[in-house]
């Protein structure tokens, strides 16, 4: 195999791949990027750990055609390091590569083709569903922080992405919070009644990535056992999550009758300083609502205490509950408002957080309140 191709197309392809390679693996082809060419002025690219998988090409000038791996990450390196040029890639013996530039020369060793995992492709056009970008976009940021990476209940390790005619949701939870966005906004389109998913976290984040930059809209189609997302010509290839998610309705309390509005800036601001003097291990703050106003406080023996007032106007019954505060700035860091809503019940149940005057999608953030 030899090509050439400018640094300005296989810089961006090779990045996307860096989120895909696990650093640290016991299968050493993982590690490397399989590079394909057949003499059609492409060259194609695809990486993989066995859960999720990314295909990329990029345009190129192709002397000889042929497939080929190459150490992802120093790949990655060395071009990055190069000037605005273009790069040869051409195959050597005994199992090498050289990739040069200018007066930049390099050799590397190849693992074999043979060795690289063969991806399933995405054959069954029935399942096609056209999902709107931003409205998965947003999805994807309001509930990816909301998924744990290391509960054994493998079901929780992942976002539910529900698929109706005309609506979209996706909902995370870790047991102890959880985020559930949908969309009317944008239309989905789908022939079928209702599709319902378990997406792997390494999925969400690796799509968020990819759903960065652009406005087409994203293909979707299920397969057997894996998952297939089309963006700008590059496609995500995810393993699906056998399990059955948690009924998240029941989770959603609906008889949580005191409501206080705060300036998400505000409350952001004072949740931070008063944290900073909670317990490194739990990271609670309390907050107890009186008439017109709410004091924000942390006490940790070891540490010391901090107090935060902040006016507000409710005339309810006093009530006190306690959160984790990196759970409630998880939710105030992506409320695009300038006000959210705090609604209660008592300092036992479950509370509720929804930013107000939003245009994006319908966001609620369940929290559960901390005994300390």
């Amino acid at each position: 195999m030899e090509l050439t191709v400018r640094k300005s197309d296989l810089l961006p392809e090779l990045q996307l791949f860096q989120g895909i390679i696990e650093r640290k693996n016991t299968i050493p082809i993982l590690g490397n990027v399989l590079i394909e060419t057949s003499g059609d002025g492409l060259v194609r690219l695809l990486a993989t750990d066995l859960e999720v998988g990314l295909r990329s090409t990029c345009a190129a000038s192709v002397v000889k055609g042929g497939s080929l791996t190459i150490p992802a990450k120093k790949l990655y390196e060395i071009v990055r390091a190069l000037p605005e040029t273009k790069i040869q890639i051409k195959e050597g013996t005994k199992g090498s590569v050289r990739v040069s530039a200018d007066r930049f020369d390099s050799r590397m060793q190849t693992l074999p083709r043979e060795d690289f995992p063969t991806l399933p492709e995405a054959t069954d056009e029935s399942s096609l569903v056209s999902l709107p970008r931003a409205g998965l976009r947003e999805m994807v940021t309001k509930t990816q922080f909301a998924i744990t990476g290391e509960d054994t209940r493998y079901f929780l390790n992942g976002a539910l992405l529900v698929l109706q005619p005309g609506k979209m949701q996706l909902v995370a939870t870790d047991g102890h919070r959880l985020a559930l966005v949908a969309t009317t906004r944008e239309k989905v389109k789908s022939e079928e009644d209702e599709v319902q998913v378990i997406l792997p976290k390494k999925t969400l984040w690796e799509l968020a990535r990819l759903l960065t930059d652009g406005d087409g809209d994203v293909q979707y189609l299920a397969g057997e056992n894996h998952l297939f997302f089309n963006v700008d010509g590059r496609q995500l290839i995810s393993r699906v999550i056998d399990a059955q998610f948690p009924a998240y309705e029941r989770v959603v309390p609906k008889s949580n009758d005191k409501t206080i509005e705060f300036e998400r800036d505000r409350l952001t601001s004072a949740i931070k300083r008063v944290a900073l003097l909670s317990s490194e291990r739990s990271k609670a703050v309390k907050l107890q609502i009186g008439k017109d106003h709410v004091d924000i406080t942390s006490n940790s023996p070891e540490v010391g205490e901090a107090t935060e007032t902040l006016a507000i106007e409710y005339g309810g019954k006093d009530v006190e509950i306690c959160f984790n505060a990196q759970y409630v700035l998880d939710f105030l860091s992506v409320a695009d408002s300038s006000v959210v809503q705090l609604h209660l019940k008592d300092e036992m149940s479950q509370a509720v957080m929804t930013p107000v005057g939003s245009d994006g999608c319908d966001y609620t953030y369940v929290i559960m309140p901390m005994r300390v």
